[in-house]
């Protein structure tokens, strides 16, 4: 989870609908369908990137999947306080600028503050500390929430590596914890181990020019899967990189695109995987 495009992108407009509560322990923001309770057709899991459950973009995106699909989803604070703050977006692009003295003299200082940013976030969010408190929220939700609806995990970057983590199997109560994943971009991943090891459905969305997997992993990656028998799938979208379904810059027409596409694959796939669920 170190590459620079992990906290590169942009921040959207908009204003979240959702509402913030308590669940299971943790802060937990809450997009419900505008029918309610008795709309619900099943529970998405948002595994956020390194900008955590605060990010507007996070939110929004839980909101477009209560909408679109009629989920309750849960965006929880899986990071202990430690996300990657909104303003690294600002410092990762003036880092990255050389056509002024400026910027070239301004450097130094940027990279401070981008190091202050990092460090803290990749020390307190290391998958051997973070994986628990995800696993122990989605297994209080199957027991509870859950009990009898199906359950998706939505991982992006740094969420990814813990979505493929939860289609490995794991069960409480002799009940899996998920019943579909899917992940933009995850990071962190170790192939083919994490990938040979997937048991729940999963299904990928990998960006092209993506820094974090790269073409020849992504092949073996969609190759592992379609040796699964339908326990997976994997699209490539071409021209964007790393972050582009969650950080995708909207005033490109295309890439904004891609982006809404990306969405519309994750709920797509739910559907689809929750269909097969009975309880």
């Amino acid at each position: 989870m170190s590459c620079p495009d992990c906290f590169s992108g942009h921040v959207h407009d908009g204003t979240p609908k959702g509402q913030v509560t308590q669940l299971h322990g943790l802060d937990v923001y809450v997009a419900e369908p505008s029918g309610g309770a008795d709309a619900v057709r099943g529970i998405v899991i948002i595994i956020p990137d390194a900008f955590g459950w605060e990010f507007v973009n996070n939110r929004i995106l839980a909101d477009h999947y209560a909408e679109k699909s009629n989920y309750k989803v849960y965006l929880p604070e899986f990071m202990g306080g430690h996300a990657a703050p909104a303003w690294v977006v600002d410092t990762m692009r003036s880092l990255f600028k050389t056509d002024t003295l400026s910027a070239w003299l301004t450097k130094p200082y940027h990279i401070a503050c981008a190091v202050s940013a990092f460090v803290p976030f990749l020390y307190y969010n290391r998958p051997s500390k973070s994986w628990p408190v995800v696993e122990s929220f989605f297994a209080a939700v199957r027991q509870k929430e859950g009990a009898q609806l199906p359950i998706g995990a939505a991982g992006f970057c740094w969420g990814g590596k813990h979505t493929v983590f939860l289609a490995h199997g794991a069960e409480v109560d002799g009940k899996p914890l998920i019943n579909a994943g899917f992940t933009g971009h995850p990071s962190m991943l170790e192939i083919p181990q994490d990938i040979e090891k997937i048991k729940i459905p999963v299904s990928f969305a990998m960006g092209e020019h993506d820094s974090a997997v790269k073409p020849p992993q992504v092949a073996q990656i969609k190759t592992i899967l379609d040796g699964k028998d339908g326990l997976g799938e994997l699209k490539v979208y071409y021209g964007v990189g790393h972050g582009f379904c969650v950080r995708a810059d909207t005033k490109l027409l295309q890439v904004d695109r891609q982006a809404t596409e990306a969405e519309d694959q994750a709920l797509d796939w739910f559907n689809r995987q929750f269909a097969k669920t009975s309880f």
